[in-house]
């Protein structure tokens, strides 16, 4: 690899690139990068780990590999029919210097339904977790400083076996890599009703991170950036609001948060369950939750969260069908997923109408930001047991 492939990225410049070495995951040493200007785009890293399967066949032991090009069968079925799944999560350096993964095992669960729905062997939980551990480990250099990013995983598989009929593959290939990033959306988030297009449909595979979910909505994005919009809202057919591009989405009425039942068009984003989840144990003092510094360094800010229950404040989840006409009702919307986090929406344009959002400290969209994020990078303790230390 290149010294210009890897200068040929989303922000991110590279300094004195040199081919990685067999022990560069362990010398304790940051790369090389200006990491005040990562932006959401591939920075390669040294290795990726890579296993494979023949048809009604369990993986076999991966291995890890320089990050580099594959060969694929010009008839495999990722390439002709498009069988393939992938997935994205994100590690985390905290300020004491540890690694920490988010819920691995509910990305690793998910492929397996969605390699189900595509007819593909998966790899096991344990497989799909050790997989994105090493890819890490050997990586961690690439992990950007805390309050700089994260490194985003992406693990993919699909049909690498050559198929000339409409059939699933012979063969499956699951790799492994990843990239430093930082925020996804730059500036604030000005979306715009999509109503022509469609993102899915039932009986589809909107449910499912199918590989082929992602390319349709390509011309509705670029019309809607070509509009002033940072990004497209998409309904159903009759008219109920489905999901952002690539985000669920929550609004805020009263004491309710309301987001669309993940009934088969929509992704179970793990976000999303994540939000959904912290806001059942936590949601209902959400209003009144306050953040006590305990110490403070130069480098670094410790923080813990007070459970106030003296005044307390109802805020009930809702997951139901939403019509569009109740965007016009919200006080809040904020958009979810492992690319954004929780975004807040500065404004949805619908029909030539514009409606403003309200943003910033003090909205329930920015205390549950405040709330993952610090369980994500252990600014607060993980009593939900979701994250995962790299050893």
């Amino acid at each position: 690899m290149t010294r210009d492939q890897y200068c040929r990225t989303a922000g991110a410049e590279v300094e004195g690139y040199n081919e990685p070495s067999v022990n560069s995951h362990v010398n304790g040493e940051y790369a090389k990068i200006n990491w005040d200007v990562l932006g959401f785009g591939l920075i390669p890293t040294d290795y990726m780990y890579i296993m494979n399967c023949s048809k009604d066949q369990h993986f076999s032991q991966g291995t890890l590999t320089p990050f580099g090009k594959i060969e694929v069968n010009p008839s495999s079925g990722i390439l002709n029919y498009g069988q393939g799944l992938f997935e994205g999560l994100k590690a985390h350096r905290t300020a004491n210097g540890r690694i920490l993964l988010f819920r691995p095992e509910e990305n690793a669960m998910r492929m397996k339904v969605g390699a189900k729905r595509m007819c593909m062997q998966a790899p096991t939980v344990e497989q799909f977790v050790n997989a994105v551990k090493q890819t890490v480990h050997s990586n961690k250099r690439w992990v950007p400083p805390p309050g700089k990013g994260a490194m985003y995983i992406r693990p993919l598989l699909m049909g690498s076996g050559p198929v000339l009929g409409v059939a699933p593959a012979s063969e499956y290939t699951f790799i492994t890599y990843a990239s430093p990033v930082g925020n996804y959306h730059k500036g604030v988030l000005n979306l715009i009703v999509e109503e022509k297009f469609r993102r899915a449909i039932p009986g589809g595979t909107g449910g499912v991170k199918a590989v082929t979910n992602y390319a349709i909505i390509y011309k509705p994005i670029a019309e809607a950036k070509a509009k002033g919009f940072t990004d497209v809202l998409f309904l159903n057919a009759e008219k109920y609001i489905e999901e952002v591009s690539t985000t669920n989405i929550f609004l805020v009425k009263g004491n309710e948060i309301l987001t669309p039942p993940t009934s088969g068009t929509i992704l179970p984003g793990i976000t999303r369950k994540s939000i959904i989840e912290i806001t059942h144990v936590l949601g209902y003092q959400i209003t009144s939750t306050r953040w006590y510094e305990l110490e403070q360094t130069t480098s670094t800010r410790c923080y813990e969260l007070e459970e106030i229950t003296s005044t307390r404040y109802l805020l009930i989840v809702k997951e139901r069908a939403i019509p569009v006409g109740e965007l016009f009702d919200a006080e809040e919307v904020f958009c979810t997923g492992t690319a954004v986090g929780v975004n807040s929406v500065n404004s949805i344009t619908y029909q030539d109408t514009r409606i403003a959002y309200k943003r910033g400290a003090g909205t329930v969209g920015q205390k549950l930001y405040e709330m993952l994020t610090g369980i994500q990078t252990g600014r607060i303790e993980d009593k939900m047991g979701w994250t995962v230390e790299l050893d």
